[in-house]
């Protein structure tokens, strides 16, 4: 079923080459790099960080501060989305994902498997083992090979490769930084919360 999301078109073998455009978004957490074409979002680059902002909760506005003119439909609805998961992360729900232009996601294989099941099964403000992810994407030993997709995953955030976590609880490595990904974690943990204590009121 979640083939149906990918686009098919990889201009990468052949066909025309993309047009490709830049973005830059300021976020809480630093700098993001987005970059994509027409067809969909090829990449997200995180901030590499050794500090990030005291606690989940940040004022900094998330604003794109590069790249606004000339902005493909994808990397909008992508800037979009990653601005609500930021400041009103109970909205992502409702908005559109961004169609994805990269041939990871585009080539049949267990990463991408991995990838598409990861976005779909495991929600915001939820956290899996490596093996659990392995056992939901139909391979219970395939732990190993589940570090390896989340280490090439090419759109993190929106694919949470951050809620993968060790068996034992402990939050694992992670391409922005472990730092990062304690944010990204700690963020969602509170705003679920308070999205409960809302909902209890």
């Amino acid at each position: 079923m979640a083939s149906r999301l990918v686009p098919k078109v990889n201009s990468k073998q052949g066909g025309s080459p993309c047009k490709e455009k830049h973005v830059v978004l300021l976020s809480p957490v630093g700098r993001m790099e987005i970059s994509g074409c027409e067809t969909g979002v090829h990449e997200i680059k995180l901030p590499k960080m050794s500090e990030l902002p005291s606690g989940a909760e940040s004022s900094v506005a998330c604003e794109v501060c590069e790249g606004a003119e000339e902005m493909p439909e994808p990397l909008r609805q992508c800037t979009a989305w990653l601005r609500a998961y930021f400041s009103e992360p109970e909205s992502t729900g409702t908005l559109p994902l961004p169609a994805f232009h990269h041939p990871l996601l585009q080539t049949d294989s267990f990463t991408r498997q991995v990838l598409w099941t990861l976005l779909r099964d495991v929600k915001f403000g939820e956290a899996v083992s490596y093996k659990q992810l392995a056992d939901l994407a139909g391979n219970s030993r395939a732990a190993r090979a589940v570090g390896g997709a989340m280490r090439s995953n090419p759109i993190p955030i929106i694919i949470p490769c951050h809620r993968v976590i060790l068996s034992s609880g402990d939050t694992g490595s992670y391409g922005g930084g472990q730092l990062l990904k304690e944010w990204l974690l700690a963020h969602e943990k509170l705003q679920k919360e308070k999205l409960a204590r809302g909902g209890r009121r």
